[in-house]
């Protein structure tokens, strides 16, 4: 069994938890901008940690015209638990996980897209780590371009 870890949220606040013991909504660990119960073991993302995405795909492939990619801008509000959504990868990061009942998934951000802009910031060479960490000490308010394969 794991131990503690640090709950990071939308208003910067830290606490401890240990899993199995809190029963409150949180958004999760470093990287994270999930919404949701806390992660059991039995947690898709916590028992297949592979990346959803099918193949890697390059920022300049994302990029080029008349490529298999559209754009598609989102706003979305955080509540007070979080924004709704998992960024795993680097260069580019994609969606890994999109709570179906969180923030992100009521303005259709879906798995599998790769987040280009975040607030006006290019990020597409960034890491998971500092897209969340762009996310997390941001406004509550994230406008977020992604691309995503034409045929989704």
């Amino acid at each position: 069994m794991m131990g503690p870890r640090t709950v990071v949220t939308p208003s910067k606040e830290r606490k401890v938890v240990s899993r199995g013991h809190d029963n409150s909504r949180s958004s999760g660990n470093s990287g994270y901008c999930n919404r949701g119960p806390i992660l059991t073991p039995t947690s898709p993302v916590l028992s297949n940690p592979k990346s959803v995405l099918k193949r890697q795909v390059s920022p300049e492939e994302l990029q080029r015209p008349g490529g298999p990619y559209i754009k598609r801008t989102f706003t979305i509000v955080g509540d007070a638990v979080g924004w709704g959504f998992v960024v795993r990868g680097s260069r580019p990061c994609h969606i890994q996980a999109v709570d179906p009942s969180g923030p992100a998934a009521a303005v259709g951000v879906k798995v599998c897209q790769f987040v280009v802009y975040v607030n006006g910031l290019d990020v597409l060479s960034l890491d998971y780590k500092m897209v969340s960490n762009l996310i997390l000490t941001g406004p509550r308010t994230v406008v977020m371009e992604v691309m995503e394969e034409s045929d989704c």
